[in-house]
């Protein structure tokens, strides 16, 4: 598997593409404005096609290129029921972020929920749902890859906010707490925005959430 990262979008949100080459199979999670132009050039090079797109959660940064990347590859949608009405319905975000951000409506395939597992590229992601920045976050850990991709419930040295309809900074910690910080501490931290960390660093130095 390689991984490819790539910010995109209005406020550099971070898309995360994996790729399989010699499976010629791809899968991108989350999809910010603009982002299939960096996706087509890699896939093209890999000789991969993109099969599967999954939505850690759905505020607009996270969601806003999904359309036009579901319309160019077909690939199926795998997103948590608790944010359809922001993913399938995006105009109501207009309402708290003051402006028409003319979102395109994103269908889902597949609503998940915490503790199914996902296959993809030939390895399983297990999903856990992580509530706080928005009702319906969740992160894909693979296993066998020691890495987590958790949008944006945790950073490096930071956590998501908790402000914005359906936030709690209550439960993000209890998510935190309970669904990333009990994987393993060399587990690599993929965040919505940003550079990666891993759980162990984050356990110990982040100024929010720490044991």
């Amino acid at each position: 598997m390689k991984l490819h990262i790539l910010p995109a979008g209005p406020i550099q949100t971070n898309a995360y593409l994996l790729t399989a080459p010699e499976r010629g199979e791809a899968l991108l999670i989350d999809a910010p404005g603009g982002v299939w132009a960096d996706v087509a050039e890699i896939l093209a090079a890999e000789k991969c096609r993109l099969t599967e797109l999954w939505i850690t959660h759905g505020h607009w940064d996270h969601t806003q290129g999904g359309a036009e990347v579901v319309r160019a590859s077909g690939a199926r949608v795998s997103a948590h029921l608790a944010d359809r009405v922001l993913i399938e319905t995006p105009e109501v975000m207009k309402k708290f972020m003051g402006e028409d951000l003319g979102l395109e409506p994103l269908r889902v395939d597949r609503w998940v929920a915490q503790g199914d597992r996902l296959a993809a590229l030939g390895l399983e992601a297990e999903v856990r749902h992580v509530p706080g920045h928005c009702p319906g976050s969740v992160l894909f850990y693979f296993a066998s890859a020691r890495a987590a991709f958790v949008g944006d419930a945790l950073f490096q040295g930071n956590v998501g906010r908790t402000d914005l309809p359906g936030g709690s900074f209550a439960m993000l910690e209890q998510s935190i707490r309970t669904q990333i910080y009990t994987l393993p501490d060399d587990t690599a931290v993929y965040p919505g925005h940003g550079r990666p960390t891993t759980v162990g660093a984050e356990k110990v130095g982040n100024p929010y959430v720490h044991d």
